[in-house]
């Protein structure tokens, strides 16, 4: 806040006085216009703007010399064009460490008020570059965040080339006229002699056609990762927080991990598995007992250094996950093999600090789960367990969220840090094309309970001194990544499609058929008929509401509930209580039909059920179709590229699968470099699937791998993944 107030006071020096506008967190400049489209106090004319860091290749021996461009929101800023403009070759976004440690700032707060924070023995190395359509324009103001991105300053083009004057050492600014350039390099183009007619390209959707601001206006085809944000946001299922990477889950959003809690910790105490608590930090001589282990979590480990203004003694880590923090407790509580099995869960967030591109539900910092640690006296029981889990995994999926997923096993570069053979379920998003790990259930054998000391006697030896063995152990793990992945493989352009079995509202009654000659009767009449239809739902244990709203236009209330993914919507008017019925409207597919109110209760859980039936169906074709049996490496990037997994003969060995990886993604991207903060083009293993192909089956000994030639074990599901 003192920083904010110091800029603030700055830009008063410059003749700036209007205070900051304040609002919602904003990561990206959609969320930016979305948050200030209800702000108070904005100017009639203003320009959203993008603040980008960039990092030129440069020999390790030099400083580094990031470029700063800043730019109108729709100007086109190709990092080519500036590299060519400056001299400097092959321009990359720059890091988190750099945003961080230069210019003491983070992704979606950039802004060039972050010039100010460099330090004196950086400054000379900084490069600005302004974009010339900022300063021309004088009719309107220019929008920036003022360091934190919960606040919005209007500047004008002169005060913000007086602001970076003001700063001392940075002398490398210049005004780079991208709309020329944009124009010449189109000319440049339409001269070039042209290359061989191509069938010509459907144009690209960006919006979906009659939506409102209220409603999603990305199209799930033509901007994937705008319309994840946005039906996340507008359906209220979540919302951002200030810190990056973290995010607000709003009670629709909750609802669905609670029916997934219910129906998984149900599950698991017929097992014969107890829930209980441990605390969230970990003592570093703790977590680094176990050295496997602690390096795959490592660079994902936050740590608590300080309480108050006080260095704390040793550090604390935030749990990443549990195993390090509850086996020296199973050595204490475990004494006799009759102590065994001891199983135990727990529900709780776990910290991994991600750096690369967080997304909701899919990659962030804090998340929800569940773990659960279980120890046994022999393997076969410890993998028995595993395998339980597993199914109960798949049936969270499959039963409750409608989603499709693949049983496997983990390849050994792909198996949990520190353990033995992890079992997955896989599942699979149809609009990108990419594979996405749904929940892990790990054998983690003897390798933890030696590190812990976790043993127990022989009740076999005759011994007067019993030799100890040590335990065997599991632990598996689902978190709010179920949601994640429900919403793009169900969602559509109007928003969210919600399975009946997690819709927190399961039908949407609304009253429709009324104009302004209706009576004050008239309306009684239907809005009674629609509380009585709730009642009657909801004594049936249908998750039922009416929207009585009297402000709101039938039309309105459909889009409002569509965005949400009401599986079903009732509508009630004058002539359906003529006819003693109501018309249905289903959610996943918009069909229509009048259901009579008399048996309303039993035709409504039907359909429900139906719904539930269908959605899952539907998910399951694609899925097969999209799963194909790949023997030959030439057609392996190609059928990855038509965004289909890759069922293929695989050796099995960690050096064939780092090669597969990089060789599909240099085979899909050419000479272009690979996007840091993109989703890998590279393909990996997904799992080896318990159920094989057999047509044609593998022959041991003649099947070869289609990447080294070496014999082929198994097929292997790779994919691009997330």
């Amino acid at each position: 806040m003192a920083d904010v107030n110091a800029l603030v006071s700055k830009l008063g020096s410059l003749g700036f006085n209007d205070p900051p506008v304040e609002h919602a967190a904003a990561e990206n400049v959609q969320q930016w216009a979305d948050v200030l489209s209800g702000a108070a106090g904005l100017p009639s004319n203003y320009v959203l703007t993008k603040s980008l860091i960039f990092k030129p290749k440069q020999p390790k021996s030099e400083s580094i010399a990031p470029v700063v461009v800043i730019a109108a929101n729709e100007t086109e800023t190709s990092p080519k064009a500036i590299g060519a403009e400056l001299k400097l070759k092959d321009l990359r976004f720059a890091s988190d460490e750099v945003l961080k440690d230069i210019f003491q700032t983070a992704k979606g707060s950039v802004s060039p008020f972050a010039l100010a924070q460099v330090p004196q023995e950086h400054v000379g190395n900084v490069r600005v570059v302004i974009d010339k359509s900022l300063l021309d324009n004088t009719d309107a103001l220019i929008a920036f965040h003022p360091l934190v991105n919960t606040r919005t300053v209007f500047i004008t083009g002169e005060t913000l080339q007086s602001y970076i004057r003001s700063i001392d050492g940075l002398d490398k600014v210049t005004v780079m006229d991208f709309a020329a350039q944009s124009a010449s390099s189109a000319t440049a183009a339409a001269n070039k002699k042209p290359a061989a007619a191509k069938p010509a390209a459907a144009p690209k959707v960006e919006e979906a056609t009659g939506a409102s601001l209220l409603g999603v206006t990305a199209s799930k085809e033509g901007d994937f990762p705008k319309w994840y944000n946005q039906v996340l946001t507008r359906s209220e299922m979540l919302d951002y927080y200030d810190v990056s990477g973290c995010y607000i889950v709003r009670p629709l959003g909750y609802f669905v991990w609670q029916q997934i809690q219910e129906f998984f910790d149900a599950g698991i105490r017929s097992l014969g598995v107890r829930n209980c608590y441990f605390p969230m930090f970990v003592s570093s001589r703790v977590l680094e007992r176990e050295k496997d282990h602690i390096e795959g979590f490592a660079p994902e480990v936050a740590w608590v250094t300080k309480a108050g203004s006080k260095d704390l003694e040793e550090p604390l880590a935030i749990r990443p996950t549990s195993e390090t923090v509850m086996y020296p407790y199973f050595a204490k509580w475990i004494r006799s093999y009759r102590d065994l099995p001891l199983k135990i869960n727990q529900w709780c967030s776990v910290v991994r600090w991600e750096f690369k591109n967080p997304q909701p539900f899919l990659r962030t910092r804090e998340f929800l789960w569940q773990e659960g640690h279980c120890a046994h006296f022999t393997k076969d029981e410890a993998m028995t367990e595993v395998h339980d889990i597993l199914a109960l995994y798949r049936r969270v999926y499959e039963e409750l969220l409608a989603v499709p997923v693949i049983e496997g096993v983990k390849s050994e570069k792909e198996k949990f840090a520190g353990g033995v053979a992890t079992t997955t379920v896989e599942g699979f998003i149809p609009t990108t094309g990419r594979g996405i790990q749904g929940g892990t259930s790990h054998y983690l054998g003897q390798n933890f309970s030696k590190m812990f000391n976790v043993v127990v006697e022989d009740p076999e030896s005759t011994e007067a001194e019993r030799p100890k063995i040590h335990v065997h152990q599991t632990s598996w793990g689902l978190s709010t990544r179920t949601i994640g992945v429900m919403v793009m493989i169900h969602g559509d352009d109007k928003g969210l499609v919600l399975p009946p079995r997690v819709a927190e509202t399961q039908v949407i009654i609304i009253p429709c058929g009324l104009t302004v000659k209706s009576s004050d009767e008239d309306r009684r009449r239907i809005a009674d008929a629609c509380l009585n239809v709730e009642a009657r739902l909801k004594m049936a244990g249908v998750r039922a509401e009416s929207d009585l709203r009297e402000n709101y236009t039938p039309g309105f209330k459909y889009s409002h509930w569509e965005v949400r993914g009401v599986p079903l919507r009732l509508e009630v008017g004058p002539k359906d209580l003529d006819k003693q019925s109501v018309l249905s409207v289903r959610r996943d597919n918009a069909d229509k039909a009048s259901m009579s109110l008399d048996g309303l209760e039993e035709s409504v859980k039907i359909m429900l059920i139906n719904i539930q039936d269908t959605m899952l169906s539907k998910a399951r074709a694609t899925l097969d179709s999209r799963v194909k049996l790949v023997l030959k490496w030439e057609d392996f990037v190609p059928t990855l590229n038509s965004k289909c997994l890759t069922l293929i003969p695989w050796c099995e060995r960690e050096e064939c699968e780092d090669q597969i990886k990089d060789r599909s993604s240099r085979d899909s991207l050419g000479d272009e470099p690979e996007d840091d903060k993109a989703p890998s083009m590279g393909a990996k293993s997904l799992c080896l699937p318990f159920k094989q192909p057999e047509n044609p089956a593998i022959v041991p000994g003649e099947t070869k791998c289609i990447q080294c030639g070496e014999n082929a074990k198994r097929y292997a599901l790779f994919g691009r993944s997330y």
